[in-house]
């Protein structure tokens, strides 16, 4: 234990910051590498002025526009699933949670609800939402929210969950759905589990231990039909992965993978709330002094940053945020800085605008 920001083997804090960054933000390359290497794009439905996973994507993806994973998720060996949290992901890591067991099994009413729905699925080959509400006329029923919703929205969402159907593409944004087809379960539970925890980790490493837990929960989402897992999963993977203490806190990364150097350019880069590089809240305070909080569910009078405020990073230290908008054709933003103020330097104010400018060319506003 240290408490001067070294471990026993004289890792710093700044340097597994620099490695995450590095390990994170990778060349751009193509979209079914990105998503392969990531392991996981978390979704998220919200578009200011992007969604998540297009905001994510910008980043690690050569001449990425806004809407190209919904553009050709169809012809990408890719499913919309959750995992961790809702997103897309590779189908190798997607079988490896199939077929999913829910908590609460379906009553026998509604087993035939979906029985019925997943005939008519079959029949058509890929469904509209409104053709299911129309042919079967289920009704209405209350949402999470305490709102209204079609009951049939819903038995397809828990249809997907189960894994009886998969979601082909997006029309307009509205999820359509086709049937899964059935694979065996994996053999070994335990190993399905680890390999699931290993592309978790791969994702956000290095990571503070209390993260490992949270993960461990989380995966439960994806594979609840193995909870009795989590646990000795949970030890299993703390004795196999690479490990150091710094300032009291245990961070892990993947065995064999070595802490490298990353030299920062002089660039911003607008974060998405759920990018690799700050989703870890935990982490990110220990990388960057500061609390940083999605907001877009607090009330309006309680918002600190904004609504949907980007982490600007700079170089290889994030100093404030931004909330971007676009009104009438046009990105408006408002830039705000931990410290109070921007940098001095020119060079940043020049970063700033070629990363507004990129900006405007992922959202085709260039013209």
């Amino acid at each position: 234990m240290t408490t001067s920001g070294v471990s026993r083997t004289g890792l710093t804090l700044a340097a597994l910051r620099a490695h995450a960054l590095g390990r994170s933000l990778f060349a751009p390359t193509t979209l079914a590498k990105a998503i392969a290497r990531l392991g996981f794009v978390q979704a998220d439905p919200i578009r200011a002025p992007a969604r998540a996973q297009d905001l994510t994507l910008r980043h690690r993806v050569t001449d990425y526009m806004a809407g190209d994973l919904e553009r050709r998720y169809a012809r990408l060996p890719i499913e919309e699933d959750f995992f961790v949290n809702y997103g897309f992901l590779p189908r190798a890591t997607h079988a490896l949670m199939h077929p999913r067991k829910a908590r609460t099994p379906f009553t026998a009413a509604r087993h035939r609800q979906a029985e019925a729905v997943l005939e008519f699925v079959r029949e058509r080959g890929v469904v509209h939402p409104r053709e299911v509400d129309a042919a079967f006329a289920h009704g209405k029923t209350q949402n999470w929210f305490g709102g209204s919703s079609n009951a049939s929205t819903q038995l397809l969402d828990a249809m997907h969950y189960r894994g009886m159907l998969r979601i082909a593409r997006r029309e307009s944004g509205v999820r359509t759905y086709a049937v899964r087809e059935q694979t065996p379960p994996p053999v070994d539970a335990a190993a399905a589990f680890d390999a699931l925890f290993d592309v978790a980790v791969a994702k956000y490493a290095p990571l503070p231990s209390a993260t490992l837990g949270w993960l461990a929960s989380g995966l439960v989402v994806g594979a609840p039909q193995w909870r009795s897992e989590r646990l000795a999963a949970l030890r299993r993977v703390r004795a196999r992965l690479a490990s150091t203490r710094i300032d009291g806190v245990d961070w892990y990364w993947p065995a064999g993978e070595r802490i490298r150097a990353w030299e920062p350019e002089d660039r911003v880069r607008l974060l998405a709330p759920f990018d690799p590089v700050v989703w870890d809240r935990r982490r990110f305070e220990l990388f960057w002094g500061w609390a940083y909080r999605f907001e877009a569910y607090t009330p309006a009078p309680k918002r600190v940053r904004g609504y949907y405020a980007l982490p600007l990073l700079w170089r290889d230290a994030v100093i404030g945020w931004a909330n971007l908008s676009v009104r009438e054709g046009r990105l408006a933003h408002d830039v705000g800085f931990v410290s109070g103020r921007a940098p001095r330097e020119r060079v940043f104010a020049r970063a700033l605008e070629a990363e507004l400018e990129a900006m405007r060319r992922f959202l085709d506003l260039t013209k």
